[in-house]
């Protein structure tokens, strides 16, 4: 029996999970759950990481009252965001939010200065916004004058463990500062914002043992010296790492056979390939390159996923009406159904603000009726959300030369039977639903690898499908559905 903790932050909660490894079965226990609210300054959003930070000291506490022989931790995080360290190794704030408006500039910034065309060319990332790179471009040379490092979000909190800052390549993949196919940072890229890759930490593999719990947290902890492993520390790597999928070598482009949707905040959907895709056609279809566990490629696209729901409920909150997602779900199940329909890649559902407001000014320029009620609102969302997937999907199917058989859905979303049924109905595949803690999950089996309880990803994938339910759902409605499909496809043209 092993024992492993898995640091989970999320856009929304963080966790702090135990995971056990017995006889061929993972179990995983809940220790301690926090939430992470972003600071807003104005139009202005930074991370508390400060407070990110006690949260997780306490619940490492709580871990080490368990009393049990812990043998890693391991953090992961969301991607994009990167902070900065003075000389001392302290952060200097504000560590700002991914959804910080002042990418806006960032953009103009690079571009000014090299090509899209050639920022693709060298990362093979998607564009958007919000990534680490247009942050970067913002930096003010007072701020930059104080750094001796910068370090990717989740793998800050690794080193706040430890005291060894590594860039974990899954993470490092995600910033748009980081080259798939030299697999080190983008000297080139860097040059447009004034940094250079010695700013940087030294990048590492998944699974790489940075150091052991720093002694004055092993005592306050109770945890003893553990280690501290970086493990996939972007969670969409740790989340596909646990995807419960048979055949677990990285495929040809021309047979990826099983696709994976990581949902929750945001909906990422992609193929594992041994090799990164980058040429004009993945750059027209803005598909992005990201490294996973054992050096594997995630063809994916980010979509704006159940945000949409989250922002129409936190304003429907500061309305005074409190919905819960469960009740919001069940409302959307009883509402008509394809009544209006949206692009959720549309820009103006990417920052936060009044959701219900601009869905509904979408519905108007495009001569559909306003959602008339809040579950209303929801369906139109999942719907939207269902029929976006279904496009990326025949994307991915284009780029790859293979046929798509079947669709692992993971993460939080991965609960919401509504969205699930609705995405198996648009994408006309079945769909596979679970494990939800997939990235803790996927968090765990890599340290476990690492550990040498495990002897690989498959293995590790296996373990997953002896220990937790798979839901399927199978296609329904084809008609309707297609129907609904060409009127989306109007929408996004």
């Amino acid at each position: 029996m092993s024992h492993y903790l898995a640091v989970d932050l999320g856009a929304e909660s963080g966790r702090v999970m135990l995971g056990t490894l017995a006889d061929g079965c993972l179990a995983l226990e809940e220790i301690h759950r926090f939430p992470n609210v972003p600071i807003r300054d104005g139009e202005s959003m930074y991370w508390d990481v400060p407070r990110l930070r006690a949260d997780v000291l306490e619940g490492l506490k709580k871990a080490g009252a368990r009393e049990l022989p812990i043998q890693s931790v391991s953090c992961d995080s969301w991607g994009l965001d990167c902070v900065l360290l003075d000389r001392a190794g302290e952060l200097i704030e504000p560590a700002f939010h991914y959804r910080d408006p002042r990418t806006a500039e960032g953009v103009k910034r690079v571009f000014s200065k090299v090509p899209w065309n050639d920022v693709f060319a060298e990362t093979g990332i998607q564009f958007m916004p919000i990534n680490a790179l247009y942050h970067l471009a913002m930096e003010t040379p007072v701020r930059l004058a104080r750094t001796r490092q910068i370090v990717p979000i989740g793998d800050v909190f690794n080193y706040f463990l430890c005291g060894v800052a590594r860039a974990e390549v899954s993470m490092a993949s995600t910033t748009q500062l980081y080259n798939p196919t030299t697999r080190s940072w983008s000297g080139n890229v860097l040059a447009a914002v004034d940094l250079t890759p010695n700013m940087f930490p030294d990048v590492v593999s998944s699974g790489t043992l940075l150091a052991k719990l720093k002694p004055g947290l092993a005592m306050e902890t109770g945890l003893g010296a553990i280690d501290v492993i970086a493990g996939c520390t972007h969670d969409t790597a740790s989340a596909v790492a646990a995807v419960p999928a048979v055949n677990s070598q990285p495929p040809t482009l021309n047979s990826p056979q099983w696709a994976f949707l990581s949902s929750g905040t945001w909906s990422l959907m992609g193929v594992e390939i041994s090799e990164p895709l980058i040429n004009e056609e993945c750059r027209d279809l803005n598909f992005t390159n990201e490294i996973g566990f054992g050096g594997s490629v995630r063809l994916l696209k980010n979509i704006v996923g159940l945000w949409l729901v989250q922002e129409c409920r936190r304003q429907w909150a500061e309305d005074g009406e409190a919905l819960g997602y469960a009740a919001l779900t069940g409302m959307a199940a009883r509402a008509p159904a394809f009544a209006s329909l949206i692009n959720p890649d549309d820009g103006r559902f990417m920052a936060p603000g009044d959701m219900p407001t601009r869905i509904a000014v979408f519905c108007r320029e495009t001569g559909q009726p306003d959602p008339d009620s809040p579950g209303a609102f929801v369906r139109c969302c999942l719907e939207s959300l269902a029929l976006l997937y279904r496009v990326t999907l025949k994307r991915i199917e284009k780029l790859t030369g293979g046929k798509i058989e079947r669709l692992h859905v993971v993460g939080g979303g991965s609960r919401n039977d509504l969205l699930n049924q609705f995405t198996a109905n648009a994408c006309g595949i079945p769909v596979l639903a679970g494990p939800a803690e997939a990235t803790a999950l996927g968090n765990i089996l890599v340290q476990a690898i690492a550990g040498g309880d495990l002897p690989d990803l498959a293995a590790g994938r296996e373990v997953i499908r002896n220990s937790f339910e798979v839901k399927t759902f199978e296609p329904r409605q084809e008609v309707e559905w297609h129907k609904a499909s060409r009127r989306f496809d109007e929408l996004i043209e």
